[in-house]
């Protein structure tokens, strides 16, 4: 438990270290904090903060930052939310005003988010628990690979560039895509992946050339369909201070490359259902021990089918960043509501 006069300079501290990015001392908080508390009395409060891990000293002789336990402590009990102007939403609003296919609505979002909070923004694909799947086409390339064409209800089309054991002719490719249209046309997307799979890898040994195809196409078409997402913005990363050392931004940059880091938050992010505010360690993964990553999900038909979120240093201003998420996951949901 705090005392008010702590929880005061807790939020002052806080607030002002976003804003500065420099450690606060306590003249500077005896100047800011509106008590008539002398430097001895606030050195006092500041040494039980530190005690409770809420704050520590970088230096010997310096001030003092926010542990992530005391961004924790400000962003659920003394944050003071800044509500959006009148304008700000209604342009925010106009963004969403005209209609484009997902693909393009969902590049566009996370554009948005990143211009707006200055920050890495990302958006994932939306889940496919009510895609079906219409028509799927293989394309031959080059050095192994082969380009899937998917075709979803409403004809929303994905193409995925898949890796393959060795080169198939066109006319392998073609009967591997028709015995999957066949059998596949019109079902769940995970289902079919499931039960198809499943089924074929039973009797894998005995199969015959197509089948065999069949099998290796369909698990790495159907691999993780929906299990991806647009980033923006990563560079705007570079502008932090605590964030700028190379070796930091490297293994970032790596992991925004890699995604499976980032995914595995998500998919947390995506069951919970609700806005998430991840801080450092909270993160659960090293390399964002330093960031925070607020998410906030995006609904059609009345289901959670994914989330949008923003990646920056743990210093955010929070205050500005939590209703620009919020209101963009409520716009994008509704852009992508049926009418």
């Amino acid at each position: 438990m705090l005392s008010k006069r702590a929880k005061h300079l807790l939020k002052i501290l806080v607030n002002r270290y976003i804003y500065e990015g420099q450690p606060i001392g306590s003249r500077t908080l005896s100047k800011d904090g509106n008590l008539g508390l002398s430097p001895a009395t606030i050195r006092n409060v500041m040494a039980d903060l530190e005690e409770k891990g809420l704050v520590f000293s970088p230096h010997t002789s310096s001030g003092r930052i926010p542990t992530v336990l005391g961004y924790r402590l400000f962003v659920d009990n003394l944050l003071q939310i800044k509500p959006l102007t009148g304008k700000q939403e209604n342009d925010l609003r106009q963004q969403f005003a005209t209609e484009c296919n997902e693909q393009h609505l969902l590049e566009q979002t996370s554009n948005l988010l990143s211009n707006l909070t200055n920050l890495t923004s990302l958006v994932t694909l939306p889940k496919c628990c009510d895609k079906s799947l219409r028509h799927i086409e293989f394309l031959s390339l080059s050095n192994q690979r082969v380009l899937a064409i998917l075709v979803f209800n409403d004809a929303e089309v994905e193409n995925r560039i898949i890796h393959t054991s060795h080169n198939y002719s066109a006319n392998e490719l073609q009967n591997a895509a028709n015995y999957l249209n066949a059998v596949c046309k019109g079902e769940n997307i995970k289902t079919v992946r499931e039960n198809l799979l499943n089924e074929l890898q039973i009797t894998r040994q005995n199969m015959d050339k197509l089948m065999q195809t069949v099998v290796e196409m369909a698990e790495k078409a159907f691999d993780d369909v929906d299990d991806d997402f647009v980033m923006t913005g990563q560079t705007n990363l570079m502008k932090f201070a605590e964030l700028s050392d190379i070796e930091k931004l490297r293994d970032l940059f790596i992991a925004f490359n890699e995604k499976r880091d980032i995914l595995h938050l998500l998919e947390q992010a995506l069951k919970t259902q609700s806005m998430q505010i991840f801080i450092g360690e909270e993160c659960g993964k090293k390399v964002l021990c330093d960031c925070t990553v607020i998410t906030s999900p995006y609904i059609v038909k009345d289901k959670v089918i994914g989330v949008i979120g923003i990646i920056g240093p743990t210093r955010m201003p929070y205050e500005r960043i939590i209703p620009i998420v919020n209101l963009t996951a409520k716009l994008l949901g509704s852009a992508l509501n049926p009418h």
